[in-house]
């Protein structure tokens, strides 16, 4: 029998010691080894083993330009985080805080497809189990099959027999491989089984999903170099306690991080939301003081968003400055621009700050809205729901161009406002080829005469 053997395992970047250290030395942090029980075996030989092949060095003239094959999802949303498409043979890493719905996505995912067969791997839930939220959400498919399995190699001697097209599993955390004597879910188990995925999807050509689980700091468990072995890091967000979740890209190798995926969270599943600025303005009946409509971006995605502001005289001395959605600092700034550059006494008045429907904006485009709002809960005065605003406000009162500025204002004019307020340096703006009227402003006293004279 062979003698067992433990190593201490960095839980942060998977350093491998023989003995405990209160130091990392590959990632400098501190308290972070666990001891893990370790046995050195020859590595079991799968079936897709055989498809290895010798790599031999080239120039890089001599290297043909190929495009990538990609595998265009029934689910839009997800089609564009991804960069266009499932790219063959990639590995996606998909976290996200528990219940936030990163099971019931990817069933969904896997349920839709048709057209592919897909093998849907669960160490979490038993078949049953899988087989009602299917039925909860209203799906059926006959090329989905369903695999209730934590042993790796076992895994795949299944994939050997479907031959799936698309390959998910639920989750890295409860797999576990029998070269390696530690527990499931241990830093070790975690960085050998998704090696051997990896190893699947590059020779087999078949895109494998990887749901991971989230530490309570926020970050996905498991080793950090998990996050460099795969191709994609997705991050799904958003409150329980809120209707609408976001997918985000934390890492491509096959297109932009800037992208953003929005679905709303319904008793019959995740409903993909196209159009999020329909979602994100409140319609309501009349209007109301505080309240302004932005036009911001998310990656290639021109969206308008709702910014409210709550203007109070401070009862206890000491003014409370708090925003959500938005970063206080910048917050303080524009507050401070206000008082220095345009005279607004708001020193010993309370300032709150909310970005409707839950989302966190750092675009500077939506500085000029944050003002409104505050100007205008400050004189409850309300701005016309049909006046839309895309600048950015500098520390001397100005008022800055922003990118793609054409993108905004045709999104504006495409949900119906009449005026959009945005700088006057903005170069290439043709007025004649909108029908929404552009006001272009270059200091704070021209917005406030734009909009309160309208008003």
């Amino acid at each position: 029998m062979a003698k067992t053997k433990s190593a201490f395992f960095c839980q942060n970047c998977g350093y491998e010691t023989p003995k405990w250290l209160g130091k990392c030395p590959s990632c400098q942090e501190w308290n972070t080894f666990v001891e893990e029980l370790i046995e050195k075996n020859l590595p079991t030989v799968v079936a897709f083993s055989s498809a290895t092949r010798n790599a031999k060095p080239q120039t890089l003239q001599s290297i043909e330009n190929q495009e990538y094959a990609r595998i265009q999802l029934h689910d839009h949303e997800l089609n564009r985080v991804l960069g266009g498409g499932l790219v063959a043979g990639s590995l996606i890493l998909f976290g996200g805080e528990p219940g936030i719905g990163k099971s019931t996505l990817l069933l969904q995912i896997a349920v839709l497809e048709k057209s592919l067969k897909v093998l849907y791997v669960s160490g979490e839930e038993s078949d049953l189990q899988i087989k009602m939220r299917a039925e909860r959400i209203g799906l059926q498919n006959d090329a989905c099959f369903i695999l209730t399995e934590t042993n790796l190699q076992n895994i795949f001697k299944q994939a050997e027999e479907v031959t799936p097209q698309l390959l998910i599993i639920d989750s890295i955390q409860t797999l576990f491989s029998s070269d390696i004597e530690s527990s499931p879910g241990s830093i070790s188990q975690v960085r050998e089984c998704t090696a051997q995925l990896l190893r699947y999807a590059k020779q087999t050509g078949v895109p494998v999903f990887l749901i991971g689980h989230i530490t309570k700091e926020g970050s996905l468990a498991g080793p950090k170099v998990l996050e460099h072995m795969v191709d994609t890091v997705l991050q799904f967000e958003g409150d329980r306690n809120h209707v609408y979740r976001l997918l985000r890209s934390i890492k491509n190798r096959f297109g932009s991080t800037n992208e953003l995926g929005i679905y709303e969270m319904l008793g019959s599943g995740l409903r993909q939301v196209e159009n999020p600025s329909e979602i994100l303005i409140t319609n309501t009946d009349h209007t109301l003081s505080g309240i302004s409509i932005a036009a911001t971006l998310e990656g290639m995605r021109p969206m308008l968003i709702e910014v409210q502001a709550l203007v109070s005289t401070a009862a206890y001395g000491t003014p409370q400055r708090s925003s959500t959605g938005f970063d206080s600092k910048r917050l303080n700034m524009l507050l401070a621009v206000m008082e220095k550059r345009c005279g607004f006494k708001l020193g010993a008045k309370d300032v709150f700050l909310n970005i409707a429907g839950g989302l966190k904006v750092d675009d500077p485009a939506i500085d000029l809205a944050v003002v409104a709002s505050v100007l205008s809960s400050n004189a409850d005065i309300p701005i016309l729901k049909t006046i839309a605003l895309s600048a950015e406000v500098g520390l001397s009162g100005e008022i800055r161009p922003v990118n793609r500025i054409e993108q905004r204002i045709s999104e504006a004019e495409k949900l119906g406002f009449e005026k959009i307020i945005i700088s006057k340096y903005n170069k290439g703006v043709d007025p004649k080829k909108h029908q929404i009227k552009i006001i272009q402003c270059g200091k704070m006293e021209e917005v406030v005469k734009a909009l309160f004279a309208a008003s």
